[in-house]
């Protein structure tokens, strides 16, 4: 298809939208966004690396942008568009509103379908077997099950069975407790396609519609794991795919979470005896001649893991614990433990293999009609379950006996008193950095990408995260970059102040301080935003302020005490009443919080949002920079601030006519060398520094 048809299409679009919406505004940052996003993706640019990077501020309506842009250059070359969110949130604008209305405005009949990961669907094999016979039940739970989880899944099955439930965990009426979804999840073992039974199952169903959709709606981690499983296994082939990431910032983290794995040693040692109680009986299921030799290689390989594992949780002394962890510094581990790691390593991916093999043979007799499918189906659920959790012994075992590497950040690897079993241990590996994981999963194969959001860039650069991404910046290897910035008139609709403070936020008095202070900042009869760093010093602010707030007939309500959305509701209501309307935050309410005119018009932020690195990956990461002669908190912790800030100062505008103001209560912005830099990487409101 030519790039002329493309570029007609996108214009004819442009042109309804401007007949579909009332009071349209033609924003030049929009139209030059659409035209960037097409020329990359047809290959203008570079013919190989068609890949953009694109911040665009608040207002620009970036959705819209990306829709305009990709779809046309999909569709008319009969390829795919995966776009990936970060939240829920998006993923619902995206599919109830922006999606509805670039269908009305173009003239490509397009398909598109919101994609979840089989995590989200039941596995009707495992749910009957939940609600059958004692032993089956047994097999699944780990303690014996309370009578109201039993009917629940009897509820739950009575529905899937008569069509009024499609297994989709969201669309059950009521919160189904992670314990009782665990036991039915759809997983890729116990979940067998070549069943004919299989095929009508939940996940299987939702599927067959996704290969039919021109867009596919997804969030992150399923890209993720789409990609882990070599892609085009749940989504369709990176090289058949453009991909759209909004709220891209996100990514890294969550590619780094997916590369991680954990294991108990205790707790594994448990299931893997039940494991080899139940080996006779599921082997009995396929053909002896085929079967023994695996049948040998998992009980060789269980008797041995079963022993180790319980010895080695015997060798860690909760003594030199910290905080119930203790981190192997630089990844390195003693020599003992690499030396165990490698055994563990071999004998559990021979378990892994042998396991597999297994429920192979199973389904090869069902498939030919030498074992009915009523009895090889329960088993092999069950036999799905084992899989997956050697699977993942397997992985965490793999990681744990990789040697040190040459080049590049080592892996964080740690240990954890496991808070359910006395005396048990669990083992965590993950990486430091992931940039070209992706790289070799998705950007050096797919089609073309798109990666926006409102906060790309930290200090003003991209460098950090095309760093975290495995994004190269150099200019030769063609990807485009791109910053605009919002429509605001910034100048005259808000104002940046930071107060003097008789406390910077590092001194002991910072909170008693804020207490005293604070009430000072709220705005009668208006609305107000307060974002905290952490929890602890919000309501340790809260519960002192509470009673004063009442006696002035301010409303105060805390995130964490009711939903998001009832928090959200009553502010409004308050609001539209001219009531003084009061909201604490803390980092979650700082970014996707969407509070336009006057339902947002003063937000104090209390301190710059420095992470402090607590959990061991950050711990790990910081060590590695200092290692290699940096400087851990310019390199990583200023610039993620820079990018939290500009998230929390963006609640306050969001559409062209708002207005109100900004006050920051860290006088650090101003008396330390880096406070400039991350100023200079705000809006340009104006700015009042007392």
């Amino acid at each position: 298809m030519t790039n002329t048809k493309i570029h007609q299409t996108i214009r004819t679009s442009y042109q309804n939208l401007q007949a579909q919406l009332e009071n349209f505004v033609p924003r030049r940052a929009q139209n030059y966004l659409v035209a960037e996003i097409t020329k990359t993706l047809c290959g203008e640019y570079h013919k190989k690396n068609r890949m953009i990077v694109a911040e665009a501020g608040t207002g620009i309506g970036k959705s819209l942008s990306y829709l305009m842009a990709a779809i046309p250059v999909a569709f008319l070359s009969q390829r795919k568009v995966v776009i990936s969110t970060a939240t829920v949130a998006l993923q619902e604008q995206l599919i109830n509103k922006d999606l509805p209305l670039f269908r009305r405005i173009t003239d490509l009949n397009f398909s598109f379908l919101l994609a979840k990961g089989r995590q989200r669907y039941c596995c009707a094999e495992k749910l009957a077997n939940a609600c059958g016979a004692d032993g089956q039940q047994m097999a699944m739970f780990e303690t014996k099950p309370k009578r109201k989880d039993i009917e629940l899944l009897e509820t739950m099955y009575r529905s899937l069975a008569q069509g009024k439930w499609d297994g989709d965990r969201d669309s059950w009426p009521k919160s189904i407790d992670d314990h009782i979804w665990q036991l039915i999840v759809s997983d890729k073992h116990s979940c067998n396609n070549s069943m004919p039974s299989h095929r009508g199952c939940p996940f299987q169903k939702a599927r067959s519609e996704l290969d039919k959709a021109d867009v596919i709606i997804a969030n992150h981690s399923l890209v993720m794991a789409d990609a882990d499983l070599g892609g085009g296994v749940i989504l369709p082939e990176p090289e058949e795919t453009i991909y759209v990431f909004d709220e891209a910032h996100h990514l890294p983290h969550v590619a780094r979470d997916h590369s991680a794995a954990a294991a108990s040693l205790k707790g594994a040692a448990t299931w893997l005896e039940r494991l080899n109680q139940s080996v006779t009986k599921f082997s009995g299921l396929a053909d002896e001649k085929r079967v023994a030799r695996f049948r040998n290689e998992l009980q060789d390989a269980v008797q041995q893991l079963i022993p180790s594992l319980t010895q080695l949780a015997g060798r860690f002394d909760p003594a030199h614990f910290s905080e119930n962890i203790y981190r192997f510094e630089h990844g390195d581990l003693p020599d003992w433990l690499a030396a165990e790691s490698k055994d563990l390593k071999q004998l559990s991916n021979k378990g892994a293999q042998a396991t597999a093999k297994i429920a192979d043979l199973i389904a090869e007799r069902v498939k030919d009609g030498e074992v009915a499918a009523r009895l090889a189906e329960p088993a092999l659920a069950e036999l799905g379950f084992y899989i997956q959790r050697m699977d993942n012994l397997a992985q965490v075992w793999q990681l744990m006996a990789e040697p040190p590497r040459d080049k590049g950040a080592p892996l964080a690897r740690w240990l954890e008193l496991s808070p359910e079993r006395e005396g048990d241990f669990i083992v965590n590996v993950s990486p430091l950095e992931v940039g070209w994981q992706l790289d070799q999963q998705i950007w050096s194969r797919c089609l073309g990408a798109v990666l926006v959001s409102a906060t790309m860039r930290a200090l003003n650069s991209f460098n950090f995260f095309c760093r975290q991404a495995g994004i190269s910046d150099k200019a030769e290897d063609g990807t485009r970059f791109l910053a605009l910035a919002s429509p605001f008139d910034y100048q005259n609709q808000a104002e940046l102040r930071v107060p003097k403070m008789k406390y910077e936020p590092q001194a002991k008095e910072f909170t008693e301080y804020l207490i005293e202070i604070l009430p000072n900042q709220i705005k009668d009869k208006k609305a107000n935003l307060v974002l905290f760093s952490s929890y602890w010093q919000m309501n340790q602010v809260a519960e002192a302020l509470d009673k004063q707030f009442i006696k002035k007939g301010w409303a105060l309500q805390i995130q964490g005490k009711e939903s998001r959305n009832e928090i959200l509701n009553k502010h409004k209501t308050l609001v539209q009443c001219g009531k003084t309307s009061v909201l604490f935050g803390t980092g979650s309410f700082s970014e996707g919080l969407d509070l336009p005119g006057e339902l947002l018009e003063n937000l104090i932020i209390t301190k710059i949002p420095f992470g402090v690195p607590t959990s061991p990956v950050e711990q790990a990461h910081a060590e590695y920079i200092e290692h290699k002669g940096g400087n851990p908190f310019m390199q990583i912790t200023v610039p993620e601030a820079s990018k939290k800030l500009i998230q929390s100062v963006g609640r306050l505008l969001r559409k062209e006519r708002d207005s109100g103001t900004v006050v920051i209560l860290d006088r650090r912005l101003v008396t330390k060398r880096y406070g400039s830099a991350l100023l200079d990487s705000l809006p340009p409101f104006k700015r009042v520094i007392e």
